[in-house]
């Protein structure tokens, strides 16, 4: 329910990432994210411990964009520092 939540309230501002997991749940509110124009982004399920979560994702959201965990850490900072900008290291 978070991600259905966040896709009705944030739309295009939300960022949905599916990773490893053993059941389908995270699946219907990625497609929520996708649907309301947010970034949807899943874990290759042949990288995850446990490939159903992602695999099902993907089903749902054959669009996401799908990536290795080093892949998902790298987009995700690139959002928040911005893109060809230095990151931050702790102050």
């Amino acid at each position: 329910m978070t991600f259905i939540s966040a896709a009705d309230s944030y739309r295009a501002g939300v960022v949905g990432v599916v990773l490893t997991g053993a059941n389908s749940d995270g699946a219907r509110g990625l497609k929520r994210i996708a649907d309301r124009g947010g970034l949807a982004i899943v874990q290759r399920p042949d990288t995850a411990e446990s490939p159903v979560m992602p695999a099902a994702a993907l089903r749902s959201v054959p669009t996401a964009r799908v990536l290795t965990l080093t892949s998902i850490a790298d987009l995700l900072s690139s959002l928040v520092v911005g893109p060809g900008q230095p990151q931050r290291t702790g102050t």
